[in-house]
């Protein structure tokens, strides 16, 4: 096995400058619309929500796919099951928070 510096062998891919270029553009993409929805008030009430919501999940996938690197990954995936664990207890956690919030509050 050869190695270029010592710490990362040669045949790990880091991303070439047109996927991190590619990248790069996404992620200014999609961090402008949501300011531009909620200086522009362009969206109200559940919509603005959902849609900030859905770019914010478009942006991690950007984030996933374009800076670590999460498609070239060789076997076994261990990052992957990680990730998808991580992201099952994050919903858990979210959706079970926001329902005891929700359905458990007390009128004053």
């Amino acid at each position: 096995m050869a190695h270029v510096d010592g710490t990362h062998p040669v045949e790990e891919n880091h991303g070439s400058l047109k996927s991190y270029t590619i990248g790069y553009l996404f992620s200014i993409v999609l961090t402008i619309i949501p300011i531009a929805i909620i200086l522009g008030g362009w969206l109200h009430g559940t919509a603005k929500a959902v849609v900030l919501m859905l770019l914010g999940v478009l942006q991690f996938i950007v984030q996933l796919f374009f800076f670590m690197h999460l498609r070239e990954e060789k076997k076994p995936r261990y990052n992957l099951i990680s990730l998808i664990l991580g992201l099952v207890i994050l919903v858990v956690i979210v959706a079970g928070s926001m329902w005891i919030m929700l359905y458990n509050m007390v009128e004053t």
